[in-house]
């Protein structure tokens, strides 16, 4: 059995929704990142309002090639498209996915925007693909990510050092933590209490 097809599909929750990413979400996306100039976090890959365009591309030519299903997500009172997430370097043979290029607009930082996203992409992951586990990649340097990755019950599994080479030339020391099946019931006990409170 491998894991089930990345297809677009809509993932809704009481706060947002996770909608398939599309090329006339790029004026969105901008304003979403213009709300803490994001793309000035060196260590993270939100881009730029010249680089969304590519960054729009480059997200669909993966899911064409079926290693990635990016999102758009919008708050559901505001209607407002407030940040991205994606399922990405999917294996279907050994049934793993990563959830990554995850950002939200500063204003919807800190609240329970990053929980129901994660609680929605692992439910799915899990209970609709049939993923063994689920991966989380963060910068070394990048503290916010790790806490808020560890948060969700997630278990650091090492730190590829010199991993990726990033635009400015650096190189990249990448945490990766994961989930795995057994341990998702767990977990969304865990995410369905927070999202209660």
């Amino acid at each position: 059995m491998s894991l089930s097809p990345l297809n677009p599909i809509t993932l809704t929750g009481h706060h947002v929704l996770l909608e398939p990413l599309q090329p006339a979400h790029r004026e969105s996306l901008v304003q979403a990142a213009s709300d803490g100039a994001l793309w000035r976090l060196w260590y993270t890959g939100v881009p730029s309002p010249e680089g969304a365009e590519g960054y729009i591309e480059k997200a669909l030519a993966q899911q064409a090639e079926g290693k990635a299903l990016p999102f758009v997500v919008r708050d559901k009172l505001s209607q407002q498209i407030i940040g991205s997430t994606r399922f990405c370097n999917a294996d279907l043979i050994n049934r793993r996915l990563e959830i990554g290029y995850t950002w939200y607009a500063q204003s919807s930082q800190r609240t329970a925007t990053n929980s129901e996203c994660k609680f929605l992409l692992l439910q799915y992951a899990f209970e609709q693909l049939g993923c063994i586990a689920v991966e989380f990649r963060t910068h070394w340097l990048n503290h916010r990510s790790r806490n808020a990755i560890a948060r969700l019950g997630a278990k650091q599994d090492g730190v590829l050092r010199n991993h990726v080479i990033m635009p400015d030339g650096s190189y990249r020391d990448t945490v990766v933590f994961s989930i795995i099946e057994s341990e998702w019931p767990m977990v969304k006990q865990h995410l369905s209490f927070i999202l209660s409170r």
